[in-house]
């Protein structure tokens, strides 16, 4: 090999999977207090700090789970957690903000199960798809080690100094469009689990995404497209939220053909609304875009997550008023939508390739609408 061919050759492999040392490294965990996490979808009481480690309480039940204040992407985590008798949880990659972190983002089992043949829920597992390689966990009132290497596609898992999973996250169907970026999260389902030495460090980003509502001042980046004579439409900027009510459409200034969209929706018992994608800027009637529904209603034509006039989706598991995770994803002829972890739609028969706007929709007369946190990546 030749010195070009291998410079050509380190460049390719990412540094991260080979990096041992702990310099660098930040801390996630002060021993004292909770600063830095946030209890999700559970009691205060579910986490608390006890001789230098986070612990689990009986009011950590499911859905309760311990989060990260920061969103990461690629990223070398590592900690212990203690183990004596019958302990299960986990750790959440690439988690929401709401919604269903195992399933939007990832869980790397933690059991205290020495199984001979590893399952796709024992320790280590990418749960509950994908069994590790070994099983290698001290139950006996022990503290293990644990090491998760997330470098987008490649996840490797370490516990106890063992490597029990090394995969290309893309080259699973069930996993491929998860989310690539999210929070780190810890689950005790209820048992007294224990973590310490928590610390992270985190990698280059690779996902670039653009952000069309983060904050009030993206407000800019939309336009009313449409309103109703009878019932205007209005689009309110409230922090970090944008709340629809009326009937009509605020669009994109900016035109997109193929993206990933990524947001939060929240809405009141059986809304209904839309995000329309490819349009021309004008809200309805416009033959040329496609909706994505937002329609919470169980036997509905086309209910939340459908391909409106297309194809209809697979009923969500969402909640009214509650907020969920959805993604949407356009790239040439093909549609894609999930919604709170699942994917509820596939569709291959686009026939407009043309780019268009984005616009979300307020469909409803006396009703309302809530999105947040959209951001975009052009494919």
């Amino acid at each position: 090999m030749n010195r070009r061919e291998f410079l050509a050759s380190a460049a390719a492999t990412p540094v991260a999977l080979t990096f041992e040392s702990e310099d660098s490294f930040v801390s996630l965990f002060d021993r004292v207090s909770l600063q830095g996490w946030n209890v999700e979808e559970g009691p205060e009481s579910a986490f608390y700090v006890s001789e230098g480690a986070i612990a689990a309480s009986k009011s950590s039940t499911f859905p309760a789970w311990l989060r990260s204040d920061q969103r990461y992407e690629n990223f070398d985590f590592r900690c212990e957690f203690f183990v004596k008798g019958w302990i299960d949880g986990g750790v959440y990659l690439h988690a929401p903000r709401h919604g269903r972190a195992t399933w939007a983002g990832m869980q790397i089992k933690i059991f205290h199960q020495q199984d001979e043949v590893p399952k796709s829920n024992s320790m280590g597992a990418v749960f509950p798809l994908i069994a590790p390689s070994k099983v290698n966990v001290k139950s006996e009132g022990s503290w293990n080690s644990l090491r998760i290497l997330m470098d987008w596609p490649r996840l490797q898992v370490w516990v106890n100094g063992d490597q029990v999973q090394n995969l290309d996250v893309e080259s699973y169907p069930e996993l491929r469009f998860r989310l690539r970026k999210g929070y780190l999260g810890l689950s005790g389902l209820g048992y007294p689990i224990r973590f310490r030495n928590l610390r992270i460090r985190e990698l280059p980003e690779r996902e670039r995404l653009e952000e069309l509502y983060v904050t009030e001042a993206d407000f800019e980046k939309w336009f009313i497209s449409e309103s109703s004579e009878r019932v205007p439409v209005r689009f309110e900027p409230l922090g970090g939220v944008l709340r629809a009510s009326g009937l009509g459409h605020l669009a994109t200034k900016e035109k997109f053909r193929d993206f990933d969209l990524s947001l939060y929706v929240r809405g009141p018992k059986e809304h209904n609304g839309g995000i329309l994608v490819r349009s021309s800027g004008r809200g309805l009637p416009d033959p040329r875009h496609y909706e994505i529904q937002l329609h919470n209603v169980a036997e509905a034509h086309y209910p939340t997550g459908s391909l409106y006039h297309h194809e209809r989706s697979t009923y969500p598991r969402i909640e009214d008023e509650k907020w969920f995770p959805m993604q949407i994803r356009f790239k040439d002829r093909h549609c894609l939508v999930r919604v709170n972890g699942d994917t509820v739609l596939e569709y291959t028969g686009l026939k407009n390739l043309d780019p268009g706007y984005i616009e979300l929709q307020a469909h409803q007369a006396g009703s309302w609408l809530e999105f947040k946190e959209i951001r975009i990546k052009r494919l």
